[in-house]
């Protein structure tokens, strides 16, 4: 039976959009009645998820709870959350619901598992809450394939949070001045070893390209919104 997908949104918009446009990109469908009903709540007054986290910040989870029983309310057979650093609440939300909720950690590890390959050494960029926390480094430590999470210095993690929220960052919408400040935090992770980087920020993918630094990318957007798509009952593109 075809179900409805839930977007819980936000965090931040334009990653929203992008997993709402992934899930229409790679359905198989032929006509409008063919793609999947999806329910969009992007909600951006989610207080900020690594400020929570590492100084103490509004928490997110009221927010966050509440935007998930809005979804399940409205018709919403199953959810997807665009935004990493906000599953450090994933377990506290979950007991909300009555519904299943996917994991873009999760689910990335299960992608990794299944991949063609041998890759061992994955470079993550991600917020420093995210990387602080060890959301990829405690669920990719559960699998038995020897897999090893490769985390930015202290100095390129500053770079990177500079690349999401500095005045010039992803958050206000620039794309240039963030792309050449991840490429040198990238080009150190390959340096250390890195194999394949994960896009552990959703909206990183908005300005990278993988053919700029000639490794694989991993994006657990993506996966998550394949694996939304086939949970719902459809078929990939």
């Amino acid at each position: 039976m075809s179900q409805t997908i839930g977007i819980l949104g936000g965090m931040g918009p334009e990653a929203t959009a992008h997993m709402f446009n992934l899930i229409i990109k790679y359905t198989k469908a032929g006509t409008d009645q063919e793609h999947i009903p999806i329910i969009v709540f992007d909600n951006p007054k989610i207080p900020d998820r690594t400020a929570a986290i590492l100084h103490g910040g509004p928490s997110p989870l009221p927010a966050l709870v509440e935007s998930a029983k809005l979804l399940e309310k409205a018709g919403a057979d199953l959810i997807v959350m665009p935004c990493h650093t906000a599953h450090y609440f994933y377990d506290e939300i979950i007991p909300h619901l009555h519904i299943p909720f996917l994991h873009l950690q999760r689910e990335t590890l299960r992608y990794v598992e299944q991949r063609p390959g041998n890759l061992k050494r994955f470079g993550l960029i991600a917020t420093t809450g995210a990387i602080k926390m060890g959301l990829f480094q405690a669920i990719f430590s559960e699998s038995k394939k020897g897999l090893e999470i490769i985390a930015p210095g202290l100095e390129d993690q500053e770079i990177m949070m500079t690349a999401m929220y500095g005045e010039k960052g992803i958050k206000r919408g620039y794309k240039q001045e963030p792309r050449e400040l991840l490429l040198k935090v990238i080009a150190h992770l390959k340096e250390q070893g890195a194999e394949a980087i994960i896009a552990g920020c959703s909206e990183t993918p908005l300005v990278l390209k993988e053919s700029e630094f000639q490794l694989p990318v991993i994006d657990p957007v993506i996966i998550t919104a394949k694996a939304a798509i086939l949970k719902a009952g459809y078929k990939l593109k």
